[in-house]
């Protein structure tokens, strides 16, 4: 072996006995998924003494670190007797290292892509290797065998093949240039836009490592309601700064733009995207942003939603804007990501206009265009169907849009777990090409063999120390990225590594709050919108229960009678055959499911229909009872949380045991507070008692209605 490990060119060392100075003090949270950096406590397996790194760059450089960092932390602290004696050794690189070459069959690497890698563990010559294509397939091999060792050591004698399901795995952050963060719970923007160019803020390279750790190879700097002021010089020499901090983790640099930017910075007359001198000014402005920034990733648009200026305005269709942006980046490979959200204030049913406007233009987008699609047809509730049009556009490349803050789900005050949302949508089946053809698989190229794939997830990230608001809501960046590299990992896997790396290895631990998270989000479901009903939240904010809001002026559709209808004969939006007829929108078997009530699904029952208060449920229950019960249940199941929770304190560190609590006592009395104001609000219409063996309200109807929420205090 000596010999041929005289062959590479660095070789770095490790030794158990090191003294390492750790971070003491109380977790704050700043540490992420790598706050409980260790290896379980039984674990036997090798003590590393060397790391063998056979070639340089920026990214080898960082992958250098984080074994010095790493392996050293881990086997300073956590020697175990029971441990092997052996000293093992890693050997990282690609396919230009000869041992490397030698040691694998580089046939596993050829459809790993630029991202994929594999780690072997040669028992011989007590070595593991971790190969792949490029420098970033190594740096995401590296994280991914850290996490191993911290969570499932043993499966490192195993032969293990990566390559994720999407190739861009993105983050939208709606960043404001002001510093503000449109639906965001966590404080300012990370970016500090003031400071740049000149001073960078350090967090973006915790925040660099922390994406990579997990996959995440994009993200977008801005809001979608964008300004067009992103795009003059002084702001793209802001944004040059970043995107060279965040390269060498394999991080491309995206940008909102407005699609009115040539009519208001170029002081054309208009922005037609017909028009040559139009067409020019975005060639231009594409030349001078890859000029600065070689690798920049391409665009999102939102356009003709809410406001938002768009090629509609001059007559021309989504497809007329996204091509003419997407001729201007294809030269450098440059994609569009333009949005499907997408609404107008008519009479007919909101959640049937994406598709409607939509569904027509199927294959008249360039091939460099994905069209971005929210999970549901209508806008991140805590639960929905699924968009129709995920599958029905056979000739265009979709890129799902998750949301990872939690803009209906109670922001960062609740816990709720979006791995159980994120899997239940990515594995749905949408039937438009046969069985199996689920959300994930029309998605990520299996199915339309799309040559540009993509999944985005709305950032909850900010200043907080803690990142994102809460302890808890770190797992939904986490899960993710978890899940934006494969659909196929399980959401419970998934939660038990973060609880593992944030937490405790604790088996009592692991298995009781791992129960919570994957009960948390169906927790949330009732008791603020069971059985399909959706946006009853206030207005404006979106925070807390208002279905009886009522805005003077207000469009209907943003208003929550809109959505539930609620009247003497019953509740819920008739969305089907005698309705809107929004389930035309679904293949089969989908569309018939949906449209008859006795086959829908009991969790979309109210979504696809307007029942009366004494239709039967299939347990027996009349619909009123079971709403009440959905409601009661939902507070129930926030009280255990909270139990369980301070059940665990001698498990977590003070603080983190601290303000978890704290947000579990806010979640338990909204909790209340949502079952109250819906139920009361409701009961003035079906006239029904609530069954006697729940409890009675706390609140008074009245009072609920007087209450005004303050979202300066959630921000």
């Amino acid at each position: 072996m000596k010999l041929i490990l005289k062959r590479v060119v660095c070789i770095v060392l490790f030794f158990a006995a090191a003294n390492v100075m750790l971070a003491s003090g109380t977790n704050d949270g700043s540490k992420l998924w790598f706050t409980n950096f260790s290896l379980p406590a039984d674990y036997n397996g090798h003590e590393f003494s060397s790391v063998v790194i056979s070639e340089y760059s920026p990214t080898f450089e960082i992958i250098q670190n984080e074994f010095i960092s790493s392996l050293n932390q881990l086997f300073t602290q956590n020697t175990k007797s029971n441990s092997k004696t052996s000293a093992g050794s890693i050997c990282i690189g690609t396919l230009q290292n000869d041992f490397i070459a030698n040691s694998i069959q580089p046939e596993i690497l050829k459809n790993a892509g630029s991202d994929g890698f594999i780690i072997k563990y040669l028992a011989d010559d007590d070595i593991t290797i971790i190969a792949a294509n490029t420098d970033n397939g190594c740096l995401y091999g590296t994280y991914h065998f850290l996490r191993l060792l911290c969570t499932n050591p043993q499966a490192l004698n195993d032969l293990i093949v990566e390559n994720p399901a999407y190739k861009r795995r993105i983050l939208n952050h709606w960043d404001n240039l002001d510093g503000t963060v449109e639906r965001g719970y966590a404080g300012r923007s990370i970016w500090l836009w003031d400071d740049l160019p000149e001073k960078l803020n350090p967090r973006i390279i915790d925040y660099a490592r922390a994406n990579a750790s997990i996959g995440i190879n994009g993200t977008v700097l801005n809001n979608v309601n964008a300004s067009p002021a992103i795009l003059k010089e002084e702001y793209l020499q802001k944004v040059k700064v970043v995107a060279d901090v965040l390269r060498p983790y394999g991080i491309q640099v995206y940008l909102s733009v407005n699609f009115s930017s040539p009519k208001i910075l170029g002081g054309l007359p208009d922005s037609d995207p017909l028009k040559p001198e139009v067409k020019d000014w975005w060639n231009n402005k594409v030349a001078e942003i890859y000029q600065l920034i070689p690798d920049f990733g391409g665009f999102v648009v939102k356009a003709n939603s809410e406001g938002q200026p768009g090629p509609q305005d001059y007559g021309r269709t989504h497809a007329d804007g996204a091509n003419m942006l997407a001729d201007a980046l294809n030269p450098y490979k440059g994609i569009v990501m333009w949005r499907a959200f997408v609404y107008n204030p008519s009479g007919d049913d909101r959640a049937k206009q994406a598709y409607n406007e939509f569904k027509p233009l199927d294959g008249k987008f360039r091939n460099n265009v994905m069209i971005q699609v929210k999970n549901g047809p209508v806008d991140f509730q805590p639960r929905e169907p699924i968009s129709p049009l995920f599958g029905a556009m056979e000739h265009t490349t979709l890129i799902p849009e998750l949301q990872i803050t939690k803009e209906y789900l109670g922001f960062s005050d609740h816990w709720a777990y979006l791995g159980t949302l994120f899997q239940e949508f990515l594995q749905t089946d949408t039937y438009q090409k046969g069985r199996n053809t689920t959300v994930s698989r029309v998605t990520n190229g299996d199915v339309f063999n799309d040559s540009i794939t993509g999944i985005a997830g709305v950032s909850n990230i900010g200043q907080d120390i803690n990142w994102c608001g809460s302890h808890s809501a770190q797992a939904n960046w986490y899960v993710f990225g978890r899940l934006a590299w494969n659909p196929d990992l399980p959401a419970k896997t998934i939660a038990e590594e973060w609880l593992e790396q944030t937490f405790s290895h604790n088996t009592t631990f692991i298995k009781e709050m791992g129960r919570v998270m994957m009960e948390s989000r169906e927790a949330v479901v009732n008791y603020m919108t069971p059985l399909g009903l959706h946006h009853l939240m206030g207005w404006s904010h979106h925070y807390g229960p208002e279905p009886w809001c009522e805005i003077p002026g207000a469009r209907p559709d943003w208003l929550p009678t809109y959505y539930h209808k609620a009247d003497s004969y019953g509740i819920g939006f008739n969305r089907s055959s005698t309705g809107s007829n929004a389930v035309e929108q679904y293949a089969e078997p989908l569309k018939t499911m949906f449209d008859d009530p006795q086959l829908c699904p009991e969790k979309f029952l109210l979504w696809f229909h307007h029942l009366p208060w004494d239709y039967t449920m299939s347990n027996g229950r009349e619909l009123w009872d079971e709403l009440c019960y959905k409601y009661s249940e939902g507070v129930t199941q926030a009280k255990r949380f909270r139990e369980t929770w301070n059940s665990m304190e001698k498990f977590v560190d003070e603080r983190q045991f601290k303000e978890t609590s704290d947000k579990l006592d806010t979640q338990v009395k909204e909790a209340i507070w949502w079952r109250d104001a819906c139920l009361l609000y409701f009961q003035t219409f079906s006239k029904r008692e609530i069954p006697a063996e729940l409890d009675e309200p706390v609140h008074q109807l009245d009072e609920l209605k007087k209450l005004k929420f303050d979202l300066k205090h959630h921000n």
